[in-house]
């Protein structure tokens, strides 16, 4: 018998959804987006793109992810890049692996940019706290802990890294997925 936790993930990777990463420029409330990655259900790239910010990259963001503000200065910025997004994301259901805080990212980069916040167009799985109820289903334990993006690709198998670069992470969010709705891992 399957869990619920892999019945839902099943039941949301028929309707065929998208599975988006971000980069920031730290996790402060002034924080926004560097770099953003969407990947399809068999985890092929469908967006990835450097976004040049407001301010300058901090250097310890940089050592997180590699992103510097070199990288950046010819990348679009998040008003620009913003409309391709929302695009891909209408009518969506769009697998994100901690989606409380690229949410949170994406409303504060509207903020940073001047763009009147509205609904992101698609609906977020938070396949972190998905794969929380997995997890734990599969441990025996009731109200298992949220594990890292990279610890869940590790118990789930999957060799894909976590280079905290967007389109990578992406990839593996989608991996995890994957895994828990019991289907294939591309790598």
């Amino acid at each position: 018998m399957r869990n619920t936790a892999a019945e839902q993930a099943l039941t949301i990777f028929q309707d065929g959804p998208l599975f988006f990463d971000t980069e920031t420029t730290g996790l402060s409330n002034a924080a926004e987006i560097v770099e953003v990655g969407v990947v399809d259900a068999e985890g092929k790239t469908v967006l990835e793109s450097l976004v040049r910010p407001r301010r300058r990259i901090p250097a310890d963001a940089v050592t997180v992810h590699g992103i510097s503000n070199e990288m950046v200065r010819g990348a679009p910025t998040w008003a620009e890049i913003w409309p391709d997004v929302q695009l891909l994301f209408r009518g969506r259901r769009v697998g994100i692996f901690n989606a409380d805080f690229d949410l949170r990212m994406l409303r504060q980069s509207h903020r940073q940019h001047s763009l009147p916040w509205e609904a992101f167009g698609g609906s977020a799985i938070c396949v972190m706290k998905l794969y929380a109820r997995f997890y734990g289903e599969r441990m025996g334990v009731k109200n298992a802990r949220w594990q890292s993006l990279q610890k869940a690709g590790r118990q789930c198998g999957i060799a894909l890294p976590n280079k905290h670069r967007a389109v990578d992470d992406a990839r593996l969010t989608c991996a995890v997925f994957r895994h828990m709705a019991g289907l294939p891992v591309s790598v």
